[in-house]
């Protein structure tokens, strides 16, 4: 689901009583989504590794919406410790309505995440595996929960390296994003497929927030060297926002992806899909 036509911020219905987890609240796109989420009176979880960012992102908010229901939530997806720690905070809410998934790294360096994991698969995805499975008994509570996936359209040409998952043998950075993607994209796609399959309550939906200028790419020379002109044609955080928040809040908002084409028939007739999962188990 990339922006739906017509589909702004201003078409987020009232939240009252809802509780949201958004993931990379902190900045760029994922504090865009968590604004608008408070000013629409849901409870947000600002889920983001350092307390200091998260606490000025919540300030942030206040200033706009001063009664909204905001709280920081310790995650890092580097570190599947610090996951299971946000889970264990995230199940003592009295309800959890939406999991926004999107936090995530873009083309750094070849670095490990706290287990070891090559960084980007294990941000990007892993942690994200990790954090939804966890936590999927908890919004399976609330009738009409959704997860939303970020992925994107760098999927498209990538390639998963199965025999070298962790880069121990090579590492091209965009490549490896890339392919962190793809597995958003599959392991998304397989989700909302079994959980269709036992009729749960959760709806799991994909979304791509077009090309933002955010500080996700700031591991990209080409936003270093241009900052100004690709401001001049990405899409702002807070446009990047209105997919998931569609997705999250939308009365239509559909299971899987918008577009059927968004993962390859290949791809799918090859077992991809289900695949993916004994790797992250």
């Amino acid at each position: 689901m990339s922006i739906s036509k017509g589909f702004t911020e201003a078409d987020v219905p009232d939240q009252s009583g809802k509780t949201f987890i958004v993931t990379g609240a902190n900045a760029g796109v994922g504090f865009e989504i968590a604004r608008v989420l408070a000013t629409r009176r849901a409870r947000v979880l600002l889920g983001c590794r350092d307390q200091a960012k998260g606490e000025d992102a919540i300030a942030r908010i206040r200033k706009i919406t001063p009664a909204s229901e905001l709280a920081w939530l310790p995650l890092d997806l580097s570190d599947l410790e610090s996951v299971r720690a946000a889970v264990e905070i995230a199940g003592k809410e009295p309800r959890l309505d939406g999991l926004i998934n999107n936090a995530g790294v873009m083309n750094p360096p070849l670095m490990r995440t706290k287990q070891g994991f090559e960084l980007q698969f294990g941000v990007n995805h892993l942690g994200v595996f990790a954090l939804t499975s966890l936590l999927l008994p908890k919004l399976a509570e609330t009738p009409g929960a959704r997860v939303v996936v970020t992925s994107s359209v760098a999927h498209l040409k990538a390639k998963i390296e199965w025999d070298d998952l962790n880069a121990d043998k090579s590492y091209q950075k965009n490549d490896r994003y890339g392919a962190s993607k793809l597995a958003n994209a599959l392991f998304f796609f397989e989700l909302d497929r079994r959980l269709r399959a036992a009729k749960s309550p959760v709806t799991a939906i994909g979304v791509h927030p077009g090309i933002a200028a955010t500080s996700l790419g700031r591991h990209m020379g080409l936003a270093q060297l241009a900052g100004p002109i690709v401001g001049l044609v990405l899409n702002s955080a807070d446009k990047g926002a209105w997919p998931a928040l569609l997705a999250a809040t939308g009365n239509a908002a559909p299971g899987g992806w918008k577009r059927s084409s968004y993962v390859g028939k290949s791809l799918v007739h090859h077992g991809c899909l289900t695949r993916i999962w004994p790797h992250l188990g």
